[in-house]
């Protein structure tokens, strides 16, 4: 029996990936596709479509050319949504981490400017989700951050932990509020509907109403982290 091959974006998968190719040499006829000018294609149109509704004819047309095309390149539409990941993940500008005042700093500069790469490609959050990324962009990024972190003073063991914890919130808290699932903000009527119910049953709902509906997703998101990154403080003081 065949052994069955690892999905695009898995670990196993990415090790059998051969080195980016350079650009082929322009012919008569229609442009050469290199492997970059079609990933970033693709990543426009998932911001502007999604993923469910990408599709490799999708493409092929953006790119005026054909899916036979495509096929030299790639196996199908996972695997250039596995490109389309990492591509994203490299757009987090993180070289300048082991310049801050201390590991803190590092790691809150991270989940922002991590937050808002996710923000501007929130339809790219699901297959990030479905495989640990560990593509060329995604390998930097994280030893990028991990080397400011033992630069800065913090232990293997816990930048580890800190890099996972950070990474998890920022990932979660962004899929939720933004992702294609995310629920729309009706923060005025969810207190409304709190209000209404019976006070002797949900005391608590009832005083607490206006805060759990009022605070800005941006502000509850750096509260989030702030006390993620205050306790992690507490393992290395």
């Amino acid at each position: 029996m065949a052994a069955t091959p690892p999905p695009p974006g898995s670990p196993a998968w990415w090790a059998a990936r051969p080195a980016p190719a350079p650009a082929p040499e322009r012919r008569r006829g229609r442009p050469a596709l290199d492997t970059a000018h079609i990933v970033g294609v693709a990543l426009r149109l998932v911001d502007e479509h999604g993923t469910q509704a990408f599709s490799l004819r999708l493409l092929a047309e953006a790119l005026g050319s054909g899916t036979a095309t495509l096929y030299r390149h790639f196996e199908g539409k996972d695997e250039i949504l596995a490109y389309v990941v990492d591509r994203v993940l490299g757009e987090t500008v993180l070289d300048d981490l082991a310049e801050r005042a201390d590991w803190r700093e590092a790691l809150t500069v991270t989940a922002h400017r991590f937050h808002d790469t996710l923000r501007r490609h929130p339809h790219v959050l699901p297959p990030l989700m479905a495989q640990v990324p560990v593509g060329p962009h995604g390998l930097a990024q994280r030893e990028r951050v991990l080397a400011a972190l033992l630069a800065l003073g913090l232990p293997a063991d816990l930048a580890a932990r800190a890099f996972t914890a950070v990474t998890h919130y920022v990932i979660g808290f962004t899929a939720q509020q933004y992702g294609p699932a995310a629920a729309p903000d009706d923060g005025p009527r969810l207190a409304a509907f709190y209000r209404e119910l019976d006070p002797a049953a949900y005391p608590a709902l009832h005083r607490a109403a206006g805060t759990l509906t009022s605070v800005p997703v941006e502000e509850e998101f750096a509260f989030g982290l702030g006390l993620l990154v205050h306790g992690l403080a507490h393992l290395h003081p």
